[in-house]
């Protein structure tokens, strides 16, 4: 009887080689790119399924009861396995959640992903696993520094920026993004693949050109450093927003049916803007939350001036 494992992960780099990673381990499996807000939804598309891995996406506090029930489901006729590094919604720990999870707040899904399955791997996918860490700002933890002395770092990072540049603003551009995970399963790394090596290089001058527009459209709002509707993406905007301007939060918005949606950085140890961002953007209509220096909110326009005072009352 042919087993059917499907996976489901985050189409950022960390996503991208944390599922490739599964794959690798588990070949033939099915991919299928998700996010917070649709992770729920997206499961029916498994519906059967011996196996779900899910990797790299956070749970999403408005969507959880329905995203626990699916889990339940899940487990009930097959195994679930949950793999991130996200905080957790406060209402919920760990031990409660359905299936097996596997879950580290310090260290990137690919590298948890790799650690979970390193018996059933070639030893070269060790690379997929540094790849996927760098994408995520997590190449200083223990595994990785540890995996990184097998190799040429040099030639390591080089392989990751053309990953990094080559996917950035491609969001939704599933098929580029699966042949990666094709190529990555394989150990194929991402110089082979010509046409994302042209995207990286095209999408590398584009930021250079960014950046410096960046520097004269900036606003400062007492520590916060924000753009609003600058046509780049948004993490890399909020982040040259704060760096241009030594300001403790860069970030970048866009206005979308209404709401203005962003991205915010820090480079602070002293402010967690997922705690901020979860605790200040209920109360304005609006939601927010991620990793403690790289976070995402969206609030209803009309109220963004004064998410940007409770912001600063909060980081000050």
């Amino acid at each position: 009887m042919r087993m059917e494992t499907w996976i489901f992960t985050h189409g950022d780099v960390d996503g991208i080689c944390a599922g490739a990673i599964a794959l690798a381990a588990n070949p033939g499996a099915h991919i299928f790119f998700t996010h917070p807000y649709g992770l729920a939804g997206d499961l029916k598309e498994a519906e059967g399924a011996d196996t779900v891995i899910i990797c790299d996406i956070a749970l999403s506090e408005s969507h959880l009861g329905e995203i626990l029930r699916r889990f339940s489901s899940i487990t009930e006729g097959g195994e679930l396995i949950y793999i991130d590094h996200h905080p957790l919604p406060e209402s919920i720990s760990e031990e409660k959640l359905p299936g097996r999870v596997i879950h580290k707040l310090a260290s990137s899904a690919s590298e948890l992903t790799y650690t979970l399955y390193q018996s059933r791997l070639d030893p070269i996918q060790a690379r997929t696993a540094i790849y996927g860490a760098i994408g995520d700002y997590l190449d200083g933890t223990p595994t990785i520094r540890s995996l990184l002395k097998r190799w040429d770092k040099r030639t390591l990072y080089f392989e990751s920026g053309i990953l990094i540049q080559g996917i950035e603003g491609r969001k939704r551009d599933y098929d580029l993004k699966r042949s990666i995970i094709s190529n990555l399963a394989e150990s194929i790394p991402p110089s082979f693949d010509r046409r994302l090596v042209e995207l990286a290089i095209q999408h590398t001058h584009l930021e250079e050109i960014a950046m410096r527009e960046i520097r004269k459209k900036v606003k400062i709002f007492g520590r916060v450093a924000y753009i609003l509707n600058f046509p780049f993406a948004l993490g890399k905007t909020a982040t040259y927003a704060r760096g241009l301007t030594e300001a403790s939060v860069g970030l970048a918005g866009e206005e979308r049916k209404g709401m203005i949606d962003m991205s915010l950085r820090t480079s602070s140890p002293d402010i967690d803007l997922n705690r901020i961002l979860r605790s200040i953007t209920p109360r304005l209509g609006g939601s927010g939350g991620g990793h403690p220096r790289a976070a995402g909110a969206r609030v209803p326009k009309g109220r963004f001036m004064r998410f940007l005072e409770e912001l600063n009352e909060r980081i000050s």
